[in-house]
């Protein structure tokens, strides 16, 4: 049976949590400030997005608190070697089609490739480039069956496609800056 690897609306918050607890260890109010207002900016409000609790991160082994096993506003938040390990499975996840939560996980993917090892930073805009042509192929596809030539479905059609091209043309760019993987030695 075929698995859906892509992030949960759940999974996305603890994405932008545990990144940004990764990125600088801070105070529980100041990185759910950070998370509220990334999350935001680029989806517009949303409880289903910001219904997820930091609590429940720590509950599962994810961060830890320096006030123990309480989380206030002022308590320091640091991410675990488990929380690592979540970072990586949600850094690495496949995207979706083109959807707010999409554009929500890219920008997070993003944010954090820096905390990816350099090989896994590659892989990742290069699956962001992959996620991208699909997208393009789908929409010239739907302009070659649906296109009517004028009107508004049209329009909105051609500059989804213009937006397309633009985005993969900036991705290969992007892709061509990355540094290359440290190749690993051969056992003799």
């Amino acid at each position: 049976m075929f698995a859906d690897k892509t992030l949960t609306p759940r999974e996305t918050v603890r994405l932008c949590a545990l990144g940004l607890i990764a990125d600088a260890p801070d105070s529980y109010a100041t990185i759910a400030r950070q998370v509220r207002d990334f999350v935001t900016r680029i989806t517009g409000p949303s409880l289903d997005l910001l219904g997820s609790s930091m609590e429940l991160l720590q509950v599962e082994g994810l961060i830890s608190s320096s006030a123990g096993d309480r989380i206030d506003d002022t308590a320091r938040l640091e991410i675990t070697e488990a929380g690592h390990v979540e970072l990586r499975r949600l850094l690495t996840a496949n995207l979706r089609a083109s959807s707010d939560l999409s554009k929500l996980v890219m920008a997070l993917k993003f944010r954090f490739l820096h905390l990816l090892p350099p090989e896994d930073q590659r892989a990742q805009a290069e699956l962001l480039l992959d996620s991208r042509e699909t997208e393009l192929n789908r929409l010239l596809d739907m302009r070659q069956a649906h296109g009517d030539g004028d009107g508004p479905f049209n329009d909105w059609l051609e500059h989804e496609i213009t937006q397309a091209e633009r985005s993969q043309a900036w991705l290969e760019a992007f892709c061509e800056r990355l540094p290359e993987p440290t190749p690993t030695p051969t056992p003799a």
